[in-house]
């Protein structure tokens, strides 16, 4: 696959956050955007499969219902980069209507997997005009970055961290509940994701070459100063976790088994105890769903933006099974709005 990966880069690309504290962010313009769109264009299956298409790992995995499991793990590996945690904090309205968060973000994401190519470019120009008005300073130090900080949605290096943590995670989910997906699956997955990487304007180059830099990448980050969990990153977290404003009931069981997915350094600054009890209620969460979820029909186990794009590559409108559960997933009847 040409992603791009050939093309030049700046050393302001090259660098990742943190190297040089207090250095200014490195921004992805929208003539960036529309550059590596540009190279998605050229290597999507087709206008009408979008992106990827039947025949990608990519559709293979993201169809999966229980992919659900990995959002409160990405989740809390986003609100783990400062910038991140403090553009959340300080611009987000998630904590006073988080379903309509939630919807927005997998709106994007599966305009993105499962849309038309038109769909799919729609939503990442939505998405990079939205964060080109987040910006902002941190309020004090924390980690590798002084206050005073300044910090911007659509910065090179955080972009690339959420990028990561939705791919890093999806893998993480498919592996604890259907089983170990073997070598060729993740790296397969992750070359797919390179094009997942340019809807947000994220260069071939500014990646890791394959996936084991791509592991190596996510074990460095998770492992240094350029991740760091402060008191409102903890407090969003819990409050999110908990299903605040919302009239939602969030089992103890899904923060149970986000917990045990995180990396141990960060399962302990976000404050999860650990403890007997709830290792208990992970553990028979995941064994509950391990031995139900293969055995739903795939109206159920698939998502509804899946049947949306199968549906349209056979001629047909969304049916109303299709509109239905699309309603539940992105809030809205059809993917195109």
């Amino acid at each position: 696959m040409d992603d791009g990966a050939s093309r030049p880069i700046d050393e302001a690309q090259q660098r990742p956050e943190g190297d040089l504290p207090g250095g200014g962010p490195r921004v992805v313009s929208r003539a960036d955007l529309e550059r590596e769109l540009d190279v998605v264009r050229v290597h999507a299956a087709s206008p009408t499969a979008g992106i990827f298409g039947p025949a990608s790992t990519t559709w293979r995995l993201n169809r999966e219902a229980v992919m659900f499991l990995a959002a409160g793990r990405a989740l809390l590996l986003q609100l783990a980069h400062p910038w991140v945690a403090a553009a959340v904090a300080e611009h987000s309205r998630v904590l006073d209507d988080p379903i309509l968060r939630f919807h927005r973000t997998f709106q994007i994401v599966f305009a993105v997997v499962f849309g038309d190519l038109d769909q799919a470019f729609a939503a990442a120009r939505a998405l990079h005009a939205r964060h080109a008005r987040i910006t902002g300073t941190l309020p004090a130090a924390i980690g590798c970055f002084p206050a005073g900080t300044a910090y911007h949605a659509n910065d090179l290096a955080a972009l690339r961290w959420v990028y990561a943590t939705l791919i890093d995670s999806a893998l993480a989910a498919y592996d604890l509940i259907l089983g170990p997906l073997g070598e060729d699956v993740p790296a397969q997955y992750y070359a797919e994701s390179r094009l997942f990487a340019a809807m947000f304007g994220i260069p071939g180059a500014a990646l890791p070459r394959d996936y084991p830099a791509f592991r190596a990448y996510c074990a460095d980050m998770t492992g240094s100063d350029r991740l760091a969990v402060n008191g409102p990153a903890r407090s969003l977290a819990d409050r999110l976790l908990a299903g605040a404003g919302t009239w939602l009931y969030v089992p103890q069981s899904y923060r149970a088994v986000t917990a045990a997915m995180l990396p141990p350094r960060l399962h302990r600054d976000f404050g999860f105890s650990g403890n007997a009890a709830e290792r208990r209620a992970g553990d028979r969460a995941v064994a509950v769903i391990r031995r139900l979820y293969p055995r739903l029909p795939a109206r159920l186990r698939y998502v509804a933006p899946y049947h949306e794009a199968t549906e349209r590559l056979a001629g047909r409108s969304a049916s109303a099974a299709t509109r239905l559960g699309n309603r539940l997933w992105i809030g809205r009847p059809t993917l195109a709005g």
